[in-house]
């Protein structure tokens, strides 16, 4: 029996200057249904959205909505009628506690005798969070919240509209795997109570866990949709980038040479404690572990980001003393940070001003600290193309670009300030199969060109595909090195939980 059709979207089609973002799509979403959005950044996935809550008006085309011919005004338009959206980035306010943010905006729906009643409030909360079985704390401070609590108090306010729809736009890039496992079980209950979920997402494995059918979008085209379990992740990967993908961690062969960073004795209270390692030319070392357990912390701390409270820094050999990223970098240490948005782009500004921004110096007249244009232009031109950023121009500000072209023009940031070592945190978060492949390719060149490189990734195919040696962290301790031939998913996973330990 087919299940009764609660929205679809055929013959989207929306222009934009220059450009067709959207070329007659479509996309039909089941009562009940949990179904996966994919494609590579730039497919028309975001834009489609857009249309559906009323940012963006379509050119042609037409959506039905529980059998009436729709078209919404705005998000809160949508959001009123049953449809709402979690953002990747989280929207919450986080000076103000759980209940409050669930409700802002709604305060009416929690008066009593025309004023606005905190206990009513609390209350009210208190039960969605128990119909939901969700341990949330209605009177905590949203900023005192990990990511995937905050996660839920979003899914919450969702839900508290009453919504039919739910669309999740990366909900799980910045979860460990045990809140991705209370996430997929809030999900599948929302489901067996009848609401529909658009679940947007380029991790793979967790489209084939979740979901019932799969809809995949490519250049501004629909390609098709297909139930779960009657395609393979090979099939899909073709479907998403036209192509086959056979090698998804182009992993090329370094000459490993001397050490180049050594790390002794490092120490912060409460943080991590008792870190040594070393990294050599030519090598990618993998930081691996939950998240949470320390990972960005050490390296933040090593990049002067964050303090210390002891240990001593060597570069080739000669101990440095480093207090700030400026300090760092001029002792050859350079950090990409897992924000792109908040920490990385910056949004205001273009393509090229994003990538030599780090580097200013290099392109300024000694005594008048003015731009040598054509300096500058020589650096942005040298990175895009080693890069292989895909822009318009040079002025096209940054905030316009695809995320794994962003983290493209990140990289060449970091590479014209020649570092002996570069830190990649979380390097392909939120970025689609195909550009995954391309990052890849480039930090491995990167290692074949002499540099030393240290990547974190909570993505265990990735550690294990990437990296020549990789070290656990647990509770801000190094608990596990191996090599490249001795990693498995079971020992990583093993060292991460600590298991091997409780079981001793």
């Amino acid at each position: 029996m087919s299940q009764e059709v609660i929205l679809k979207m055929e013959g989207i089609t929306k222009l934009f200057p220059g450009v067709k973002a959207l070329d007659k799509v479509d996309l039909e979403l089941r009562k009940g249904e949990i179904l996966a959005v994919i494609g590579e950044n730039g497919a028309g996935k975001s834009t489609l959205m857009k249309v559906l809550l009323g940012i963006h008006p379509a050119d042609e085309g037409t959506i039905v909505y529980k059998g009436e011919k729709v078209q919404f005004s705005s998000p809160l338009d949508a959001l009123n009628k049953g449809i709402a959206m979690i953002h990747q980035e989280i929207s919450l306010i986080p000076t103000m506690d759980v209940a409050e943010n669930i409700w802002l905006g709604r305060e009416k729906e929690t008066m009593r005798h025309g004023m606005i009643s905190k206990k009513g409030r609390y209350e009210k909360t208190d039960e969605f969070l128990k119909q939901m079985d969700i341990d949330l704390d209605p009177k905590a401070l949203v900023r005192t919240l990990s990511v995937a609590k905050m996660q839920m108090v979003e899914l919450v306010r969702a839900a508290s509209y009453n919504a039919d729809v739910i669309i999740m736009d990366e909900p799980t890039s910045a979860l460990a795997n045990e809140e991705i496992e209370i996430l997929y079980r809030v999900v599948r209950d929302l489901k067996k109570q009848g609401v529909s979920i658009i679940f947007i997402s380029h991790k793979l494995e967790e489209i084939f866990e979740i979901c019932d059918r799969v809809s995949v979008y490519r250049d501004g085209h629909y390609i098709s949709t297909n139930d779960v379990k009657d395609i393979t992740q090979a099939q899909l990967v073709n479907m998403i980038v036209g192509r086959s993908i056979t090698n998804q961690f182009p992993k090329m062969e370094a000459n490993i040479g001397d050490v180049v960073l050594e790390v002794r004795d490092f120490n912060s209270a409460g943080v991590f404690k008792n870190v040594n390692f070393q990294v050599r030319k030519g090598e990618i070392l993998g930081i691996s572990g939950l998240v949470g357990a320390g990972r960005t912390e050490i390296m933040r701390a090593l990049f002067g980001a964050d303090p210390k409270d002891s240990g001593h820094v060597y570069v080739d050999g000669q101990e440095v003393k480093i207090h700030s990223p400026k300090d760092a970098i001029t002792c050859g240490i350079s950090m990409l940070t897992e924000d792109r948005m908040r920490t990385g782009s910056i949004y205001a500004l273009s393509v090229k001003q994003n990538t030599t921004i780090a580097n200013f110096r290099e392109y300024c007249s000694k005594g008048i600290g003015v731009i040598h244009s054509k300096k500058e232009n020589k650096a942005f031109e040298e990175q895009r193309g080693k890069m292989e950023v895909k822009c318009a121009s040079e002025k096209q500000l940054i905030s316009e670009l695809s995320g794994g072209n962003q983290q493209k023009v990140l990289i060449g940031r970091w590479l014209l300030t020649r570092p002996k070592v570069l830190i990649i945190d979380e390097p392909t978060r939120g970025i689609d199969v195909g550009s995954k492949s391309e990052i890849h390719k480039a930090i491995s060149q990167l290692a074949c060109e002499g540099m030393a490189v240290i990547m974190i990734s909570s993505e265990l195919p990735e550690i294990l595909g990437m990296s020549d040696r990789i070290l656990v962290v647990r509770h801000g301790e190094i608990v596990f090195e191996c090599d490249r031939k001795e990693a498995t998913q079971e020992n990583l996973i093993t060292h991460a939980f600590g298991a091997e330990a409780e079981s001793a």
